[in-house]
């Protein structure tokens, strides 16, 4: 058999790469010139339950009790935002929380607001934003969050028949935009994706989250958007951290969450705010 010549082997390899370089060019080409429509805005003139409800559960050991309808202004809607806090009382109080096997939370001095969009707002993949920033932070035990989860989520409320899977696999997955932890914390906030182990209640927190500087107490919009396999992470529209390969794991639909959570028996005085402007998503339209 003839051999194919050195110089025509390097010609075609050259014309091999140039066609991978310009197919990928023109895919970062059409990601770039795609635009984002906005399918879904809640500016908080009031709080709309066609888009948000209370969500009362018991998770991560938290301290506090999550109460319904925003009792003791736990979760109030002024001056065109919604502010979401946890607030001490009086003196401890009966909690209606149950966790994931049943058990029920005991007394507590402590309460909160926790919402979310789930059977109102599900949206698969696109781009999340909320306006927000946080009265006070790094002090200890707080733990504001704006979040999302997969919209088969098995925890309460359970209201459709397919809600049936279990925390983080596909069908439950979460993706943390914005967390603070202010036991360890000042100006921070942590961002990235949960890492499903294959089995219920088995993630990685660690590997694919990290932490980014910001004026917390100031407004800034956090983000998450799915441009193509990846997931991108904003402050401000600007990306401060990439999940690579890692958007395609999560194909379901998916609702946020705004919480604030006491999380340690670390004493607090009055109460914690977090406030948020607005809450978008948006998907790309070519």
């Amino acid at each position: 058999m003839k051999q194919i010549p050195t110089i025509l082997i390097i010609i075609l390899s050259l014309i091999l790469f140039s066609c991978k370089d310009e197919k990928k060019t023109q895919n970062t080409m059409q990601e770039t010139t795609d635009t984002w429509e906005v399918d879904f805005l809640d500016e908080f003139e009031t709080f709309n339950p066609e888009n948000w409800q209370d969500q009362r559960i018991w998770v991560n050991n938290e301290n506090h009790c999550y109460v319904p309808d925003g009792e003791y202004g736990t979760r109030e809607v002024s001056n065109g935002t919604l502010k979401i806090k946890v607030v001490k009382i009086d003196e401890k109080r009966p909690c209606d929380n149950f966790d994931k096997h049943g058990i029920q939370h005991p007394d507590t001095e402590y309460v909160a607001g926790r919402i979310c969009s789930k059977n109102r707002k599900e949206f698969v993949k696109g781009k999340w934003t909320a306006r927000l920033k946080l009265s006070s932070n790094g002090e200890p035990s707080m733990f504001p969050a704006w979040w999302l989860l997969g919209a088969q989520n098995n925890e309460p409320p359970v209201q459709e028949e397919d809600e049936n899977i279990c925390w983080p696999l596909t069908g439950s997955g979460e993706i943390d935009i914005f967390e603070h932890h202010g036991d360890h914390m000042k100006d921070e906030f942590t961002t990235g994706a949960i890492v499903s182990l294959g089995e219920c209640d088995k993630g990685d927190w660690q590997s694919k989250r990290r932490n980014f500087p910001a004026t917390l107490n100031e407004f800034h919009e956090y983000s998450v958007e799915w441009e193509g396999s990846d997931l991108v992470y904003r402050l401000d529209g600007n990306e401060v951290y990439r999940n690579e390969g890692e958007g395609d794991k999560y194909p379901e639909p998916m609702f946020a969450i705004l919480n604030f959570a006491k999380i340690t028996d670390s004493p607090m005085e009055g109460e914690w705010v977090m406030e948020v402007d607005w809450v978008k998503h948006e998907f790309r339209k070519s």
